[in-house]
């Protein structure tokens, strides 16, 4: 079962999708995440690409980011996301798009402090995200991206990218590979 960890919304109950197309991220993953993130969420614009049932963008806005986009091309994540946006009373900032991650990355123009990636795994998606992230000028020079993957590596299938990134902190729970990165300075 899924919980919003701490800040406004502490304790409500996620719903989830049914089936195995979506996976969400464990709770101690989260936890683990948001620990690692700790001060940098207040006030901030994020962005939950493979939002799933929405739980880190929600969990983000519990925790006072000023807004959270929430991406997924699945109409039935999209419908779960906005009823734990109801159910959690979350609503101001949040923003839900029914799209390929890769269609709004390539239509997107607002820049983002912090980023969830987390494609299911078979997809292999989390280069060509930040590729597209990088392409259309995303990131600002203090974003966090925070992807989840299946490989240790993120930078697997786009060696070049990590000239681009700085892996902030690498950790992994069971099968989740939870990769920080922010944009390496010049």
């Amino acid at each position: 079962m899924m919980r919003i960890i701490t800040g406004k919304s502490r304790g409500v109950k996620l719903l989830t999708l049914e089936g195995e197309n979506t996976r969400p991220t464990s709770e101690r993953a989260k936890e683990a995440v948001f620990s690692m993130l700790s001060f940098d969420i207040e006030g901030r614009d994020v962005l939950d690409l493979y939002a799933g049932s929405g739980q880190m963008g929600l969990e983000a806005l519990s925790r006072y980011a000023k807004s959270a986009t929430f991406v997924d091309n699945s109409r039935e994540a999209v419908q779960i996301i906005n009823k734990n946006i109801l159910k959690t009373k979350l609503l101001d900032g949040a923003t839900v798009v029914n799209s390929d991650v890769s269609v709004f990355l390539s239509r997107a123009s607002s820049q983002y402090d912090i980023v969830f990636i987390d494609p299911p795994y078979a997809l292999r998606a989390v280069s060509s995200a930040l590729e597209l992230m990088l392409k259309k000028n995303l990131l600002k020079p203090t974003s966090i991206i925070v992807c989840e993957s299946a490989e240790e590596n993120v930078f697997e299938n786009a060696p070049a990218l990590s000239e681009q990134f700085e892996v902030i902190k690498r950790a992994k729970y069971g099968v989740a590979h939870i990769t920080l990165l922010k944009l390496k300075g010049e």
